[in-house]
């Protein structure tokens, strides 16, 4: 085997942890002095990132090449899916949207259009870093047998490789042994050879309790388990929306609540991340129809489908709650589609999120009208902070847009969030120190220094002492926690076996 021979990290169901495990051993390859290429060939998920060129991708390859010490591009995931609700995705191939579809016409109409995507997208990886090793993810189970002679993303690409593949399977689910030997068995003879290694993934307490386990498994499949990872205290950047409902825990000294809205067609939620990562900070997730109560800020995250999580606000009354906290006194912020909705008026005239002509009222807490059209913005951003204002150094905000939709100030009075005016926007509301703001620019909260000043107009308000300022890019929290993920990667899996040359 020779050193640029692919890799593949399998699971036996979605949410085994491919993509985390996938990262630990980009990092884990670097550290050997290689250049791993992450490498996920189909992925449907509505957390999204913006590469350089700007193109659109998965959140979690982007986790992955940052893993790999590499600057994300599309090519790592050369066919995204975004649910939209009803059964329905929109299609981006290498970077760029190409139309959407309905799930039972999907592999009709772009399974050819998706092979292209892929191939193409392996040869742009691959002549970029030249001697790289690619580092390939799966997508849910390889053996769903309705799909498989459909298979974009998993065996097909495989064989199509020759990749040596890890069957990852979460200990924590229950079942188990049913889990790795029911996918094995439903593996064609020919997909068989591909396994070259198990990895027992999430598990709880004395690892030398599992070997019974272990032996049985490698006696009855012949397939070597090359570890079993422990389960991770670290708070890492989510998978999928599967892993963001699963936080639920307390933070200990927690002095701020922060309420976000849970919308129907949430997307970008990593955006949240860097607050989920303050120790000060306890996020709420809230739901249209729970009750908004009295937090000290309210987060109103991105939204794949910003007039259809409009309609459940207001039909939910959580609309006219947040409102009344607004006016109340309370601190709402809104992020990319959180922003549109709070505004005064949102129009679709091309019909991009309904019917053609639909014109709707906002939520009404910023002077704002939003109109969708037909060009995506996608690009990377950066821009000074003029919000909120602070003794000290003046804050550089960076990040990306992904947005359709032009949004016009209506009142000249509403304030610029920072240098680029068009960008994001701040209002006072009410007589009691109401305050709404909102940006178009995802990551707004990496920014240390910017992050910690928003937080500490709240902490002011409960008379708090202030957090310092001094706080690096959220970035470097990240690499920290990869770091972290790599050491126990290597500590508690043995990669011989799968890079032994023989």
């Amino acid at each position: 085997m020779t050193s640029s021979t692919p890799l593949m990290v399998l699971g036996t169901s979605s949410g085994a942890g491919k993509s985390l495990m996938t990262a630990a051993l980009c990092r884990v390859l670097r550290r050997r002095g290689e250049t791993p290429l992450p490498f996920k060939g189909q992925n449907m998920s509505n957390n999204a990132w913006v590469d350089q060129a700007g193109g659109e991708m998965a959140y979690s390859q982007a986790l992955q090449a940052w893993a790999a010490g590499l600057e994300p591009q599309c090519a790592m995931n050369p066919v995204l899916l975004k649910p939209q609700g009803d059964s329905t995705s929109e299609v981006i191939h290498l970077g760029r949207a190409v139309g959407s579809c309905r799930a039972e016409h999907y592999y009709r109409d772009w399974f050819r259009p998706g092979w292209a995507a892929i191939r193409a997208g392996l040869t742009q990886l691959q002549a970029s870093h030249p001697g790289g090793r690619l580092v390939l993810e799966g997508a849910g189970s390889p053996v769903e047998v309705n799909l498989q002679p459909r298979d974009l993303t998993n065996l097909r690409l495989a064989q199509y490789l020759r990749a040596r593949c890890i069957l990852v399977a979460d200990i924590e689910r229950g079942g188990v042994f049913a889990q790795l030997v029911g996918t094995l068995a439903l593996l064609r003879p020919v997909e068989r050879p591909l396994i070259r290694g198990l990895l027992i993934n999430r598990f709880r307490g004395r690892r030398e309790l599992f070997e019974e386990g272990r032996h049985w498994l490698e006696t009855n499949t012949g397939i070597p388990v090359l570890g079993v990872m422990p389960w991770l205290d670290e708070l890492f950047p989510p998978e999928d929306s599967l892993d963001l409902l699963e936080r639920r825990g307390r933070k200990r000294g927690a002095e701020l609540e922060i309420a976000v809205l849970k919308l129907p067609s949430l997307s970008n939620f990593s955006d949240l991340d860097p607050l989920e990562a303050e120790p000060s900070v306890q996020l709420r997730w809230l739901a249209p129809g729970e009750e908004l109560g009295q937090p000290d800020a309210v987060v109103v995250p991105g939204s794949k489908q910003t007039l259809r999580d409009l309609e459940a606000l207001q039909r939910s009354g959580l609309g006219e709650a947040l409102r009344g906290y607004a006016m109340g006194g309370g601190h709402v912020f809104g992020i990319c589609g959180g922003l549109q909705l709070l505004g005064q008026e949102l129009a679709d005239p091309d019909g991009l999120e309904g019917n053609a002509g639909t014109a709707a009222a906002g939520v009404g807490l910023l002077p704002l009208r939003t109109t969708f059209g037909q060009a995506k913005a996608l690009r990377q951003r950066r821009s000074a902070a003029q919000w909120p204002v602070a003794d000290g150094a003046p804050v550089e905000l960076e990040g990306f847009e992904l947005h359709r939709g032009h949004t016009t100030a209506l009142e000249p009075g509403c304030q610029p969030l920072c240098s680029d005016a068009n960008l994001g926007w701040v209002h006072p509301i009410g007589a009691q120190g109401g305050l709404v703001a909102g940006t178009y620019l995802h990551g707004v909260f990496e920014s240390g220094p910017w992050r910690r000043r928003w937080l500490n107009q709240l902490r002011r308000r409960k008379g708090l002492p202030l957090l310092s300022e001094r706080q690096p890019h959220h970035s470097r929290q990240r690499e920290a926690l990869l770091d972290r993920l790599a050491d126990a990667f290597e500590q508690h899996v043995n990669l011989e076996p799968l890079l032994d040359p023989r």
